[in-house]
């Protein structure tokens, strides 16, 4: 199962790991839509707002764990490039253990902290119950994410994107059997909601655990390689907090825009959360994308074949912005008619918010072809921490916008928040990513290990 991205063209191995990845992402798009449409549709307006109105915080909680396991499968994919498989099982089990340090620390704290983290982003009262009862059962789910995310991030550093997938269409399939059965059978409303959704994660991570004990013996760890090392320890940390963080400094401006749009009113809050659905979605193929150039970077990196690496890069960004060019045109004009997945025809303001806010962002959806490939790939070459100022860029961006203009501009300033932040990460980004080519390319040639 697993698969060396060190030979072949890069571009072909790029698009063959990156669409099972894909699919599973757009799988869980789906789920989430499906969900949105589920809870708005049935439990109403009010229920849809209740669900996103905590929409960037989770993303500022989740998105850390992601990032974390994204960082911890670097140094996996590095080794198992260089054909070091007794330090990439090392890797895997030193993973495992910080893994499990951040699932209980995460866990209590966000869950202790629920009723100031709504009151913080000014959840309407009118939503506040849902709002809660929502999230602190997501919060409850953090360890079950955490066992996904870092199962999944090792099965793709060793060249296997198609085995989460499989899972991952397994666990999308019982979340929207048991959304409607706690919603509809057991009544329990936006809990009901949350709980499938902790259930199926749960469900995903330890099928993961199962198949890599039983049928990937190149990843089944030996017991003389599960032993603390404090090197390997900080080698690991210090690639994955770094992008946990690069996530998390994201998400804060997305929780101050939030914060500024849910002070707007319920209408907006919907219309916004509604939008938001469809951007995830429509975001799918960028993330994918990404995540296939950063494995072959990384693999190849092991390798010492910086010519590859710079071919992918190349050929990764001109596939991303060509997707993001059309993207952006089909939400242009039909951001509305997508939005009524989830919003009665009735509530024509609702749906008037959330097509506007996805008319401006297609003017801007190619720049997150640039931004995603080259912010992955520096994250792949080892340069986890530089990453971090992309996020800072975002997230300064979007707290401009909310504090200076959406008092002036209302749900306009709103509209262009997310746009404002790609592009001032981008600015950053892309001299970033050159830069750090040159310093992998002078390490290679100092090692001898340079493919010219």
């Amino acid at each position: 199962m697993t698969k060396s991205m060190t030979e072949g063209k890069p571009l072909p191995l790029i698009l063959q790991f990156a669409v099972p990845l894909l699919i599973g992402n757009l799988l869980q798009q789906t789920y989430n839509i499906i969900d949105a449409a589920i809870v708005g549709r049935i439990l109403g307006a009010d229920a849809l707002a209740g669900v996103g109105a905590s929409s960037s915080v989770q993303f500022l909680v989740l998105g850390f764990c992601i990032g974390v396991c994204c960082g911890f499968g670097i140094p996996v994919a590095r080794s198992f490039g260089a054909q070091d498989y007794d330090k990439m099982r090392s890797d895997i089990f030193h993973g495992m253990v910080l893994t499990g340090i951040f699932a209980v620390v995460l866990t209590v704290s966000c869950v202790l902290l629920c009723p100031q983290i709504l009151h913080l982003l000014s959840t309407p009262e009118d939503i506040y119950t849902n709002a809660y009862r929502y999230l602190v059962i997501i919060f409850m789910g953090i360890p079950f994410n955490l066992l996904y995310n870092l199962l999944a991030g090792i099965f793709r550093s060793v060249g296997d994107s198609r085995t989460p997938f499989m899972f991952l269409a397994f666990s999308t399939v019982l979340n929207i059997v048991l959304d409607l059965f706690c919603i509809l059978v057991l009544h329990l409303g936006c809990a009901g909601a949350a709980l499938a959704t902790i259930t199926s994660q749960a469900v995903s991570g330890i099928l993961c655990y199962v198949y890599m004990r039983k049928k990937i013996p190149i990843l089944r760890l030996k017991r003389q390689e599960c032993h603390i090392d404090g090197d390997t320890i900080k080698m690991m940390l210090a690639m994955g907090i770094p992008m946990g963080l690069q996530y998390s400094i994201t998400a804060i401006g997305s929780m101050v825009m939030q914060s500024a749009n849910n002070g707007l009113g319920s209408i907006y809050v919907s219309g916004f959360t509604a939008g938001m659905r469809i951007k995830q979605f429509m975001m799918c193929p960028f993330d994918a994308l990404a995540t296939g150039v950063s494995v072959f970077c990384s693999q190849n990196l092991g390798a010492g074949k910086m010519r590859r690496i710079k071919s992918g890069i190349k050929q990764g960004t001109a596939i991303g912005v060509l997707y993001g060019t059309v993207a952006g045109l089909v939400i242009i004009f039909f951001g509305r008619t997508l939005s009524m997945l989830f919003i009665s025809g009735e509530d024509a303001a609702i749906l008037d918010a959330s097509a506007k806010y996805l008319r401006c962002m297609g003017y801007f959806f190619w720049s997150l072809g640039i931004l995603n490939v080259c912010r992955m790939c520096t994250q792949g070459l080892g340069f986890s921490g530089r990453v971090i100022f992309s996020g800072l860029a975002e997230m300064v961006a979007r707290i401009v916008v909310s504090l200076c203009f959406v008092p002036m501009f209302g749900f306009t300033a709103i509209c262009f928040a997310d746009q404002s932040a790609w592009l001032s990460a981008c600015v950053y980004i892309v001299p970033t990513c050159l830069h750090c080519l040159k310093i992998c390319e002078k390490s290679c040639r100092e090692l001898h290990k340079y493919d010219i």
